[in-house]
């Protein structure tokens, strides 16, 4: 029903079923993953209702794990990519896996540098309710208005850069010239609409 990407590595669709609505998969050198992708297959979808809480297990220093709430998953959010570098060792919460995922974590082929992603099968409205971690979640409007940002600011400084006054004009008839006015006011004029509606540029 489930499947997990890592950059670099194969797709995992062997989740350990360890309870009737609660799937895990193991991480090995979970070190060096930054982010992870938790989808649906798209072979059984959710019960109506319901949807997927993704956690994230790493083990603390005596070995023990630690759970973390990146996020969820649904039919209508079939999939989602969390971080996970920035979460802080030692500061899971409430999870709903108990001793069944601690025990598949204790299997001899998990020994090592292993972590686990659990997807617990549970309530929409339950899911509606609960806050991941802070760190966990992957902002793609946030960094698409920060290159845009940089974009304008780029184009802007980059044409500026060629500015002359009248005066110092030499003619050319093979070159086209744009009042340096007109560019700074695409520039505001862009920025205002980005502001207002960052996706305005899809329509």
């Amino acid at each position: 029903m489930f499947g997990c990407l890592v950059a670099g590595r194969l797709v995992q669709t062997d989740a350990a079923q360890v309870a009737g609505d609660k799937f895990v998969f193991s991480l090995p050198d979970y070190e060096k993953v930054k982010h992870v992708v938790v989808f649906m297959l798209g072979t059984v979808p959710f019960p109506a209702g319901m949807g997927g809480a993704v956690y994230f297990s790493f083990p603390d220093a005596e070995g023990r794990a630690v759970w973390q709430l990146l996020g969820f998953i649904t039919n209508d959010k079939p999939s989602a990519i969390f971080k996970i570098s920035g979460l802080a060792a030692g500061e899971g919460g409430s999870h709903p896996f108990g001793a069944v995922a601690a025990a598949a974590a204790a299997a001899p082929q998990q020994a090592g540098s292993v972590a686990q992603v659990g997807v617990s099968v549970e309530p929409l409205e339950q899911l509606a309710q609960q806050t991941p971690a802070c760190s966990a979640s992957v902002s793609t409007v946030d960094s698409f208005l920060h290159f845009s940002q940089k974009m304008l600011d780029s184009l802007y400084n980059f044409a500026s850069s060629f500015a002359v006054s009248q005066s110092q004009m030499t003619p050319n008839p093979a070159e086209t010239f744009i009042p340096s006015s007109c560019l700074l006011k695409w520039y505001e004029n862009f920025q205002r609409r980005m502001a207002q509606n960052p996706g305005f540029w899809k329509s």
